[in-house]
Formats: structure tokens, C-alpha cells, sequence
């Protein structure tokens, strides 16, 4: 792992694409990902992104923003106005393209920085979006976060599989996931478990059940269409599909996604998006319970 210490220019991105009605702005603490060689990683949507990458492996490089804190001090109040004159709220997604509770976090500290900034300036909306149970590791800075800006936690939990076969396990276990869902919720924090890109689930009935009472609202996001592609091209191109049907082939179809929403939506009524609607706070309203038939 090549993990090198840089300092940029600018820390916040105007949102465009598939982020664009999530938020006004996304903003990386890191670039590049150390997570890129764990199950997260392998069908990642930024691993096909050049723009990110400059062609280089995904997984293979970390950099550290050192002054992203002072970055974004510097550019918060310009940014806000800008997202107000645009007719919406200064909105940060944290992070689109990086995990910002990645191991270099432990000696860099670079998103604990962040998130004390934004304390100083904070911004209207922030959606901290992680893949690993360290996402927990700050309850002393999210209390008084929550207190100046609409806040909420993105914990991604694709499945209560914790291996898909021939893939590398991911770098925080399911049951770590949840135990750090579980606790930012008993800290009084919005909490919304991402099922994206969604896997394969054993026991949807049972893996929901739980899901109700450690957070407050679910996404399930496919990887066709929520890769950026219409199709899952860019996913299609990595070794996640082919492991992900020797599970359940059905897996790679939307129609196995809507399955699992109604199945989601009856154990978390009105507490279940899907793609980027669920990660915009839309969610669908009860599913309809069966009208019985006249024969009785």
C-alpha cells in the first residue's frame, strides 16, 4: 500500500451525477482507498472511475489530505452560498469516493479533523457514508454535531453475508457493522443502513427483523443503475456479479432487488428507500397489506 501525504487546493466538489439530488457537495478526507482490497472493493463504482483513479489500482494507494480541515474552514461559507443560490441546502455527502474510516484515519486523524470543523462551521445537511464499524470510534464529536446541522449515518451492511465465494472478506464483519449501527442509534444519531451495492441475503426475514431494531431506516441500492450505468456495466466488468450468482443467480437482476424491498418493507414500513431516492431520505411509503377476497 502506497500511502502518501498531500495537501489540496480545494476540499469540497459541487455534486453532479448520481450524488447530484443526494446533496450539494461531496467531500473526501482521503483519495484513494485502502478498503479497495477488501469485499467493498471489489465491486466498488469508483474502481472503474479514471477521473479518480489517473489509471491507477484501486486499493493500491491512499492519500492523505492533511489540510482538509483548513480547506474546508476556508470554503464553507463561499460553497453555502452558492448551494442557497442554487435553491438547496449546503449538503455534504462524506465520502463518495473513499472510506473516510479507513485505517490511515487511526494515525492521521484527517476526517476526525473535518467533522471538528464542521462543528466550528457546519454545514445545513451532512451524510457521513462508511463501510466500517470505526465509523463509531468518534461518539464524542457526533452529539454536538447533530446539534447544529441535520446529520445522519450511512453504515453499509449489503447483506448479512460477511463472504461471497472466491472474493476477499470485507474489512469490518457484518456484526461489527451492526454493533456500530447499533451504538451511534443508542447515542441518539440518525442511522441508515445501505444495502449498496446489494449481495446475495440468506434470510431476509431474519436479517430485517434485526434491522429494525438497530436502525432507523434502510436503503437498498443494485448495482445495475446504481453504478452509474444503466446496465451495470461498470460492476459487470469486476469478479462481483459472477460471485454474486453462484449465490443466488437471481441476485444480479432487479427483479431479486424488488423482491428483497418487499420483503424489507414489511418488517420497516415507511422506513425503506431504494437507489437514490433512499440515499436523498425518500423512502416508500407501507406496503399495502392484502385485500382479502369476498369468498373469504
Amino acid at each position: 500500500m502506497d500511502v502518501t501525504t498531500t495537501t489540496v487546493g480545494r476540499i469540497l466538489t459541487r455534486a453532479s451525477g448520481y450524488v447530484a439530488p443526494v446533496a450539494s457537495h461531496t467531500l473526501q478526507p482521503y483519495g484513494g482507498c485502502a478498503l479497495g482490497n477488501s469485499l467493498c472493493g471489489v465491486g466498488c463504482y469508483v474502481r472503474g472511475s479514471w477521473f479518480v483513479t489517473r489509471g491507477r489500482e484501486w486499493g493500491s494507494y491512499v492519500e492523505v489530505r492533511a489540510n482538509a480541515a483548513e480547506a474546508y474552514r476556508a470554503e464553507s461559507e463561499c460553497e453555502r452560498k452558492w448551494a442557497r443560490r442554487s435553491g438547496r441546502p449546503f449538503g455534504i455527502f462524506m465520502s463518495s469516493a473513499t472510506e473516510p474510516f479507513q485505517p490511515a484515519e487511526r494515525k492521521y486523524h484527517v476526517t476526525r479533523s473535518v467533522l471538528e470543523a464542521m462543528i466550528e462551521r457546519p454545514p445545513d445537511v451532512l451524510i457521513v457514508q462508511s463501510h466500517s464499524h470505526h465509523v463509531a470510534d468518534y461518539l464524542d464529536l457526533y452529539p454536538a454535531l447533530a446539534k447544529r446541522c441535520d446529520l445522519r449515518f450511512h453504515v453499509s451492511i449489503e447483506s448479512d453475508r460477511d463472504r461471497l465465494p472466491g472474493l476477499p472478506p470485507p474489512a469490518s464483519s457484518v456484526e461489527k457493522r451492526l454493533a456500530a449501527a447499533s451504538a451511534l442509534k443508542a447515542a441518539g444519531l440518525r442511522v441508515v443502513a445501505t444495502l449498496s451495492p446489494l449481495h446475495p441475503i440468506d434470510n431476509p426475514d431474519q436479517f430485517f427483523a434485526r434491522l429494525t431494531g438497530t436502525v432507523d431506516a434502510v436503503v437498498i441500492d443494485h448495482f445495475i443503475t446504481g453504478d452509474g450505468t444503466p446496465t451495470g456495466a461498470r460492476t459487470r466488468r469486476t469478479a462481483m456479479p459472477l460471485a454474486m450468482a453462484a449465490v443466488e443467480p437471481a441476485s444480479v437482476t432487479l427483479a431479486y432487488r424488488d423482491r428483497i424491498v418487499e420483503i424489507a418493507r414489511q418488517h420497516m414500513p415507511g422506513r425503506v428507500g431504494v437507489g437514490v431516492d433512499g440515499f436523498a431520505g425518500i423512502f416508500l411509503p407501507a406496503a399495502r397489506a392484502p385485500v382479502a377476497s369476498a369468498a373469504g
